[in-house]
């Protein structure tokens, strides 16, 4: 399993395809919101759709969505689709054409910086979201963002002031807590990883992601049989049973790259 702070370039890119398999909603965000066409079912939260449920609801989106590209709500929510169904330049491609209808929109804004981020393209990410920010008003939800995306740069203290600075604005938000939690998770500190997780599963208004979270950074520590329970409040016996069971295989990769890495530093003294 995952043990140690010091995790190498393998081990983190380990963890993040993981995390994109656990967790059906990370940066790209979860535009749940109510739209304002009837022919789109919104009833079931995006994170926890299967694959063919994300396929019909990118096609009743997309119909949705070329008959009025200003819909706001109808544009996010399909960026949101099409990005978990692994279409980042399509989604990103409908971003871009949102904030040039909205170009002050903050939550427009917000939710372009994430659709950069899940691409890829955190500087650009960093960017957009710092412009939909405006200090004298500081939005928390933007700075738990910031967060995420500084911490995908790779820069963790920068990233959990952000964090601690959201808290401060939006005590005990799970989201927040559950961001916390990943941030530490990427460093290869999993027990406090844990215990972050435990304090946003614990808040009021967590979710199926925040406790899915959770349900990843126990796995991650080899209790399996923990995890699946976990997973499977949220998830189907089935959908949970494969996320478990992915993770297993992850891990086990991870244990033959440490044996070669020894044989490596063996055979190197």
């Amino acid at each position: 399993m995952f043990t140690g702070r010091q995790w190498d370039s393998r081990a983190i890119k380990l963890t993040s395809t993981a995390m994109a398999i656990v967790l059906a909603c990370s940066l790209a965000g979860c535009a749940n919101g109510r739209l304002t066409t009837s022919s789109v079912d919104t009833s079931t939260p995006l994170a926890q759709m299967s694959e063919s449920e994300l396929e019909s609801a990118a096609k009743a989106l997309g119909r949705a969505y070329t008959q009025n590209t200003k819909d706001r709500a109808v544009a996010m929510r399909y960026a949101s689709v099409l990005q978990m169904n692994g279409r980042s330049d399509q989604s990103l491609a409908v971003m871009r054409k949102l904030v040039i209808d909205y170009p002050h929109d903050r939550t427009v804004l917000a939710a372009y910086g994430k659709a950069l981020a899940a691409d890829g393209q955190f500087e650009a990410a960093l960017d957009a979201v710092r412009r939909a920010q405006t200090p004298e008003y500081p939005d928390w939800r933007l700075l738990s963002a910031e967060g995420a995306i500084l911490d995908q740069l790779g820069k963790p203290q920068e990233a959990r002031e952000r964090y601690r600075r959201a808290l401060e604005l939006h005590p005990n938000e799970p989201s927040v807590l559950s961001n916390l939690g990943m941030s530490y998770l990427l460093e290869g500190d999993l027990k406090t990883a844990e215990i972050q997780m435990r304090k946003a599963v614990a808040a009021p208004g967590a979710d199926s992601r925040v406790r899915q979270n959770l349900a990843l950074v126990v796995g991650l520590q080899g209790r399996f049989e923990e995890a699946e329970k976990i997973a499977r409040e949220e998830l189907t016996p089935e959908q949970a049973s494969a996320n478990i069971a992915y993770l297993r295989q992850m891990l086990s990769q991870q244990n033959a790259w440490n044996a070669l890495a020894s044989e490596d530093d063996r055979a190197t003294n």
